[in-house]
């Protein structure tokens, strides 16, 4: 876990514990091929650590161009050496290429090195609409209730199953207790998950002012991970306003509803974290 923090980096004393770089993780495979999910700030640490490692194949699933989970690509190390070959999965769109939308943030005044110029070998594609083969992983896409086409993902191997969904917000369209699960944006991907990596951004009391802007509450994280029945559930992309004693606060609500005779787990997601999954 390289970065958990929505919207906005928030570095600072008060976000020590569970860190202030915005969304990415690193997945390892079986055969230690790299996935990495999202480039807000965190892959700049990604990248540093990766110095002295072999050069080759990454693969990188963004789940929208929001800035958050864009901005640390210009710092990610391996696209500025000629040895890496790098392909970039995103949401599709009609009208605009994948590519031509991450050219408008590599290039000036916004960058001052245009995407073109970059020395690795960079290839963008269009997440497919069905199950696509990354080395012995099987990923899925699909898009979720969010501002501008926004994906969660579904990293299956070796009999586990990651679901990441950062941002998100089911409850939308209504109470989520009250509608068929096959109806709630993003249940398929969840369903029968290792570990759900959730966006949980607001508190219940927060919510009601910031419907409509693509976050969940935690009251709602948990229901929706409860309806898909996973086993672990990582409350993801924290607010930069909520410092750590918030979020342990967040968290302690988040087990209150779950229930502590239910099977599973509930974290708060923090910079540096390491997990198996399955």
């Amino acid at each position: 876990m390289w970065g958990c923090r929505g919207s906005l980096a928030a570095p600072g004393p008060e976000t020590v514990r569970y860190g202030g770089n915005t969304s990415c993780v690193e997945v390892r495979l079986s055969d230690d091929r790299l996935i990495v999910i999202d480039a807000g700030t965190g892959i700049r640490g990604l990248g540093l650590s990766m110095a002295g490692h072999e050069p080759g194949r990454i693969d990188i699933l963004l789940t929208h161009l929001h800035l958050d989970h864009l901005e640390g690509l210009g710092f990610f190390s391996p696209i500025w050496d000629e040895r890496y070959e790098i392909h970039i999965w995103g949401p599709p769109s009609d009208s605009v290429s994948l590519r031509d939308r991450i050219t408008t943030y590599f290039s000036p005044p916004l960058f001052p090195i245009h995407l073109q110029d970059i020395p690795s070998h960079l290839v963008a594609h269009d997440a497919p609409t069905g199950p696509w083969d990354l080395g012995g992983a099987s990923v899925t896409a699909a898009l979720v209730e969010h501002p501008g086409p926004t994906l969660g993902y579904r990293i299956e191997e070796g009999g586990g199953t990651l679901t990441y969904i950062s941002d998100h917000e089911p409850a939308k369209a209504g109470d989520l207790a009250d509608r068929p699960p096959e109806t709630i944006s993003g249940f398929e991907l969840a369903v029968g998950a290792d570990v759900l990596m959730h966006d949980s951004q607001y508190t219940e009391e927060e919510y009601p002012h910031r419907v409509g802007w693509g976050h969940s509450s935690i009251a709602d994280t948990v229901t929706f991970a409860l309806m898909a029945k996973v086993h672990r559930l990582l409350m993801f992309h924290h607010d930069p306003l909520h410092g750590d004693a918030q979020l342990e606060q967040m968290l302690l609500r988040a087990r209150e509803l779950w229930g502590s005779e239910r099977d599973g787990l509930v974290l708060c997601a923090w910079e540096g974290m390491e997990f198996d999954v399955g």
